[in-house]
Order: C-alpha cells, then structure tokens, then sequence
C-alpha cells in the first residue's frame, strides 16, 4: 500500500544505499541488514537484542514487537524514540518528514531510463499507452497531452462503442448471453451483463474473447487516423 509502489527501488539497491549511509556516518559500528519477509523480522525472536529504535508513527510497531516477544517468551524490547527529520522543501501532497515516498512523488514526469530503440517498431506514429486503476490520474494525464497536441484515443468509449447496436460484438455478445441483457430500446444493459460474469472466469472469458480483439481492432484503425492527420 506504499505510495507509487511501482517506483521503489529493488532490495538490493536499498540495502546496499542504506549500509554505504550507516558506515559513513559511523563505521566503527557493526551493522546487520537483513531482508524483512515478515512485518516484525528478527525482533520477535533474536534473544540477544536488547533496544528497538521507534519514531512516533511507528511506536505502536514496536509495542507489537513486545508483544509478540512476550507470547515468545523473550523480555521486552527497550524502546528508544527519535524524532524526525523535516523535509524543509516537501510540498503540499508530500509528507512533512524526509521521505522516500516524497521522493518518488517527484520521479513523477522524469524519464527513469531513456527510451528503448526498438528497431522492430515504426517511428511514428508514437504510441503511448496510459494505464492504472480508478482515481489514479489516467484522465489528467490524458487531457495534459491532448493539450500537447496528442490524438487521444479513450479505450473507455471505445468499450462503449463496441456493445452499441451495429457496434462489432453486438450481434455475438446477445447471441451468447441471451436477450435478457437487453433493455427495452435494444441496447445493452451492462449491468446485468456484468452480473452474468461477476464471479465467473469462464464466462468472463468468453465475453473478453468477443469484445477485446474487437476494441483492438478499432484502436488500430484510430491509430492510422492519427497517423494520417499527421
């Protein structure tokens, strides 16, 4: 549930930036990283620790740790409190701490890696291809580069498209779910369509075969409108 979790940097790189941090600021101390596979980690079942350092936020972390100490049948942990540090610079949406979620809030918009050269792909027209669940911004983004001069082609209405009367599954969607799908005046009704896969994968699938190759297809033709508009 982190924030941009697609953007957190591999275990190995973390790990490896933490101890270069840690040793720089003091090297005479011996440090022992360990991968977390679990939220407590080796504080529930290391006899020999002694102390967990907590902040205010995760406090309630390290009385869980004791807890689970206690069941364990190990002494409690001495919890040491830090404040921390403020991040003088961190915006609005961006918490007040120094923070690795802030950090990734400004990878936001930044090229990660430069773009791949792809000889098997045509130059133009250049596709791009916005995903992501509801909420998470596919639409201003969209509306962003359409004021840039993109051919803005919604897979949304195009969804829509597909089930109107005439539309290219039409015929095979009522053939193969019945006429009860329908409303009075002919078109789909979606929700009862939905209903009929809600829970079910293989009628699921057998909607998505009739309706995804279809919506492909008519991006494609979009696609070669674009291009032809130049």
């Amino acid at each position: 549930d982190k924030v941009l979790a697609e953007l957190i940097e591999p275990y190995e790189v973390r790990a490896a930036k933490l101890r270069e941090f840690l040793e720089d600021v003091k090297p005479s101390l011996r440090y022992d990283i360990v991968p977390l596979a679990d939220p407590y980690g080796p504080s529930v079942t290391d006899p020999d620790l002694r102390c967990l350092v907590v902040s205010e936020e995760t406090r309630r972390g390290g009385e869980a740790v004791n807890k689970k100490r206690l069941e364990n049948g190990l002494p409690e942990l001495a919890l040491y409190e830090i404040l921390l540090m403020k991040d003088p610079d961190h915006s609005q949406n961006e918490e007040e701490k120094i923070s690795s979620s802030s950090l990734r809030q400004r990878l936001l918009g930044t090229l990660l890696r430069p773009p791949r050269q792809d000889p098997a792909l045509p130059s133009r027209p250049y596709v791009i291809g916005l995903t992501g669940g509801t909420g998470s911004g596919k639409t201003s983004i969209a509306k962003l580069l359409g004021q840039l001069g993109a051919f803005l082609i919604d897979a949304d209405k195009l969804g829509h498209a597909v089930y109107s009367p005439g539309g290219p599954a039409y015929e095979r969607v009522v053939a193969d779910f019945g006429a009860e799908i329908l409303n009075e005046d002919g078109t789909i009704n979606r929700k009862v369509l939905g209903a009929k896969v809600f829970g079910n994968q293989e009628r699921l699938k057998s909607l998505t075969d009739i309706v995804w190759p279809e919506m492909a297809q008519m991006v494609r033709e979009q696609i070669r409108e674009a291009d032809a508009q130049g």
